[in-house]
């Protein structure tokens, strides 16, 4: 990995920073890359401007992440994660809290990076959602 990294956690979540961040900091690892990452917690209220706002789109996301490259080529990345909606998909998916959360930062990490997948529902079957679950599970 050439390069430094850093991640940056903000917002209240249902895990320690540490956790977040190490989720992050472990996907830029197995990547290869390096990246400045600020990872923010916020509300559903808050997430849903933020969707309005950045994608044109009405309601709460799970997730958002935006990239930009910094100084010197440096990759700068914001990743916003919505508990509430964490806890709603856990919920429905029937797993814990904090693997759909570690699920969400790992998926916006990968946006960060420049992965991507479709809108429908071949999403879970993309490369990026494979590789994701790949990063999930070793997370563990």
């Amino acid at each position: 990995m050439a390069g430094s990294s850093e991640v940056v956690v903000a917002g209240r979540a249902p895990l320690p920073a540490e956790t977040a961040a190490r989720a992050v900091r472990e996907v830029l690892r197995r990547e290869r890359r390096s990246a400045f990452i600020s990872l923010t917690f916020v509300g559903r209220d808050r997430m849903g401007a933020l969707n309005r706002c950045y994608k044109g789109r009405p309601g709460a996301t799970d997730v958002l992440a935006f990239a930009l490259p910094g100084p010197d080529g440096v990759l700068v990345g914001d990743v916003y994660v919505c508990p509430w909606y964490a806890r709603r998909e856990a919920k429905r998916h029937r797993v814990p809290l904090r693997e759909e959360l570690v699920r969400l930062i790992v998926h916006g990490t990968l946006h960060v990076l420049g992965w991507d997948h479709p809108d429908d529902d071949s999403r879970n079957r993309s490369p990026m959602w494979r590789r994701q679950e790949r990063y999930v599970a070793a997370l563990g």
